[in-house]
């Protein structure tokens, strides 16, 4: 089997990509850690349970929506309901399952942490950008991600983290 090396163009995009990826989470932890006590993934577990009907989503859906794994949820939400900002719900239609609901503590801390979360959002990512490029920011990574979750009957438990099995996960 061939390697299929990058070219000098794919290798600089690629480097471009990894810089910037950690450089912005770095920045969004860094703020996110200094005027609101927890990291960014906390911060996404609220802010998407906010926009949620009712504040609550399946635990497994919400890790869908973060594009994270089921075990990597079950302990942020852990954590987030040792605080008080998340509370967990049996889930009345699958006995498996459990919700994630968004207390009223939770929505107070989201609302006094949103203002800057978004202002370093803007000040590292888009006030950098021109208007076409946040376009093609986005074309650009709705691709990515639609390639890797592709046609839900062809994707395998490893193509996505959300599918993944763990045996410390139950969500």
């Amino acid at each position: 089997m061939t390697t299929r090396w990058l070219t000098p163009e794919e290798q600089r995009a690629w480097r471009a990509y990894i810089g910037a990826v950690h450089l912005v989470e770095d920045a969004l932890d860094r703020q996110l850690q200094q005027e609101a006590g927890m990291p960014h993934m906390y911060y996404s577990i609220l802010s998407t349970l906010s926009e949620s009907p009712e504040r609550r989503l399946r635990m497994t859906d919400l890790a869908e929506r973060l594009k994270i794994t089921r075990s990597r949820l079950t302990y942020a939400v852990t954590r987030l309901e040792k605080d008080g900002l998340v509370l967990r719900e049996n889930c009345h239609w699958d006995k498996r399952g459990s919700i994630a609901a968004l207390t009223d503590e939770g929505m107070t801390v989201l609302e006094g942490a949103a203002p800057g979360h978004v202002e370093t959002v803007r000040s590292v990512l888009f006030d950098r950008l021109s208007p076409e490029q946040v376009g093609q920011l986005e074309e650009i990574f709705s691709t990515v991600t639609e390639g890797f979750q592709g046609d839900a009957a062809n994707t395998t438990a490893d193509d996505v983290p959300w599918r993944r099995r763990s045996a410390k996960s139950c969500s």
